[in-house]
């Protein structure tokens, strides 16, 4: 059983600071990165920008369950991204990706460890630990690709 300061350090590490895992962070990755590059395809796969407004919007939705509110988030919804069309609107989707993620940080490092063992708004979607578990794990698989992907693209 994690505790809220190792949970909130583990995700940290994925999209923010860290270089323990995956010897890089989403952060490292994208944030220098040209939006022209970040909207580039590889096949059929989906973009470096549509890769991070993923990732994004369910730390904002899952954030927003921290906070005391709902979970409106839909997977149906989490590609539906809107066209990146300039350097400044990349930097606005890395910049709130940022304060989302450091923000859900602070969120679970202000859990109790009771609270951690709580159902996450209904029974069948597991614990808070489990969602939060599955936060990093899903940043992580999402990383995985766009370090790929960035690999190709600069060749």
């Amino acid at each position: 059983m994690a505790s809220p300061t190792q949970l909130a350090k583990q995700f940290r590490e994925v999209y923010l600071n860290g270089d323990w895992i995956a010897k890089t962070n989403l952060k490292a990755e994208v944030e220098d990165m040209d939006w022209k590059l970040a909207t580039t395809p590889v096949g059929k796969l989906n973009t470096i920008a549509l890769l991070v407004f993923h990732m994004n919007y369910y730390v904002a939705g899952v954030l927003q369950v921290l906070e005391g509110g709902t979970l409106d988030i839909r997977d149906k919804y989490s590609f539906d991204a809107p066209p990146i069309q300039s350097q400044s609107e990349w930097e606005a989707l890395l910049n709130k990706a940022w304060q989302n993620a450091e923000q859900f940080a602070i969120k679970v490092e202000q859990l109790t460890q009771q609270q951690l063992q709580a159902p996450f708004v209904k029974e069948e979607y597991g614990t808070y630990e489990r969602n939060i578990d599955a936060m990093i794990e899903h940043g992580y698989y999402h990383l995985g690709q766009i370090v790929l992907q960035k690999k190709i693209l600069e060749g």
